[in-house]
């Protein structure tokens, strides 16, 4: 149906609406041609043309707001009606040519202001009674009284003490299977070949997720209405590589085999293998690995031991994570020993680089990703890098390299990936103290949150609320051969 402004018909006294629009924006209700107009500032009316002065949009129910008219009363409510004649977007009377107006119906911007009405608030209260219950009712002076005397939730977002995103603390991990996800934090740092510090990265990632909500706009999403999450803590990772390895893979593995999304924050990239050893082994099939990064990670060893430039080596040596569908996105720069380009060419694995990305589109890369990563494969992993991105972006990571990814493009590739579904996650390569602005850990955060949305919204996690809007606008459609393969 087209909707727009309105003609008056001398025959049958009809209204109808059309789509139209001025140069500069679109018209407002427009006065029947044959009645008297009052002049008005900004209405410049002519005999024989139909001209008004701008104002707002027509969704869903603009009220007038032009000046008054005997037949038009100023704020009269404004009703799409269905057009006989022209009812379909560009189509216009004979003569009187408007361009394509901007139709929020099919914008994110008003798509998401729809969406939010669905989302619910039963997490929300919950967590206020949680609150109140573990953290006293407030001082009888504060009005507001879902405000507790201790801080136990979400707000204020500058205090109580930080997990990611403000999630519930798990002491009791034998608990976990009660959640659909759980953060795990890999303090490990033992496999850093120059700038150490990302032992950090867990505590510098959760420090700054307590400045975010769990409500994104533009994703239509409330992950406490949608999502059972908590954050199980920090493995207590030994200070030697192999004894490190096993108990990240064993702490990964307690949450995974509990039928449980395991989120990793590292920690070098060393940890990547244990972190897939973890997962591969309750997997009914192979896995695939979606790798977004600068280095290849790819060679055997690296001053005789498996150091963050090695885990894809070793991963794809799991037997069910062949190295045929492991993808790198992103590779590139200077910084790429030639050992694990050696071993890529060998293994067959798929490299993609920032020129390569650019050049086909986020949308194409992500594609092809997904199509190499799920070949055959039962669960694809993800792991993101944050040196994946420009180093002007991201100065706390151990090896930053100018040239990589913008984090616009970057969180789109980490949706568009996660959308058919991940059996895990880890973010690695967080070193906080080379940023004091805490930038890289918030490019680290809002990764995470991202992908978790996209899982919601797309049904491979949690509970994503029923709705009566169409599919989001901004969703490119999936054309892999996966998804031909299911029609």
């Amino acid at each position: 149906m087209g909707f727009g402004h309105s003609h008056s018909h001398k025959k049958k006294n009809m209204v109808r609406r059309v789509r139209s629009a001025s140069k500069a924006a679109q018209h407002d209700l427009a006065h029947a041609e044959d009645k008297d107009h009052h002049d008005s500032t900004g209405h410049d009316w002519i005999a024989g043309k139909h001209h008004h002065a701008e104002h707002g949009q027509p969704y869903p129910d603009l009220p007038s707001s032009h000046h008054p008219h005997p037949q038009h009363a100023e704020g009269y409510p404004w009703a799409r009606v269905e057009h006989a004649d022209y009812d379909k977007p560009g189509q216009v009377p004979p003569g009187h040519p408007h361009p394509e107006v901007f139709d929020p119906a099919v914008r994110q911007g008003a798509w998401a202001k729809f969406r939010e009405k669905e989302l619910g608030a039963k997490g929300w209260k919950e967590e206020v009674d949680r609150c109140l219950a573990h953290g006293l009712e407030a001082a009888p002076s504060v009005k507001d009284r879902t405000i507790s005397t201790f801080a136990r939730g979400e707000l204020p977002h500058f205090a109580g003490i930080n997990t990611f995103a403000k999630t519930p603390y798990l002491e009791d991990v034998n608990k976990v299977s009660q959640f659909d996800a759980a953060i795990i934090g890999v303090p490990f740092d033992i496999g850093t070949t120059y700038r150490s510090g990302t032992r950090f990265g867990p505590q510098g990632i959760r420090r700054i997720s307590a400045l975010y909500g769990t409500y994104n706009y533009e994703l239509g999403v409330d992950l406490r209405e949608s999502l059972k999450w908590c954050d199980v803590g920090d493995v207590f990772t030994i200070a030697n590589i192999e004894k490190g390895f096993d108990q990240i893979s064993k702490a990964v593995a307690h949450v995974r085999s509990n039928g449980v999304f395991p989120i990793m924050l590292g920690g070098d990239h060393s940890i990547g293998y244990p972190n897939v050893r973890g997962i591969a082994p309750f997997i009914d099939g192979p896995v695939g690995i979606i790798h977004i990064d600068r280095h290849v990670d790819t060679q055997e060893t690296d001053m005789d031991e498996r150091m963050h430039t090695t885990p894809w080596f070793h991963a794809t040596n799991i037997p069910n994570a062949p190295p045929v569908n492991l993808v790198q996105l992103g590779i590139g720069g200077w910084q790429a020993p030639r050992p694990g380009v050696k071993v890529g060419r060998s293994r067959g694995t798929t490299v993609l680089t920032i020129d390569d990305i650019c050049e086909m589109g986020v949308e194409r890369a992500a594609e092809i990703a997904l199509d190499v990563a799920w070949k055959g494969a039962k669960a694809v992993y993800l792991s993101f890098d944050v040196d994946s991105l420009d180093s002007g972006f991201v100065p706390g990571t151990g090896w930053p390299e100018p040239g990589g990814f913008l984090p616009r493009e970057v969180l789109k590739l980490l949706r568009l990936v996660a959308r058919e579904g991940l059996s895990g996650m880890e973010v690695v390569e967080v070193a906080p103290a080379y940023d004091p602005s805490d930038m890289t850990a918030l490019v680290a955060t809002r990764g995470i949150m991202d992908v978790l949305a996209t899982l919601v919204n797309e049904g491979k996690l949690g509970r994503k609320p029923p709705t009566e809007l169409p599919p989001p606008p901004y969703w490119p459609e999936r054309k892999s051969k996966k998804a031909k393969a299911k029609k």
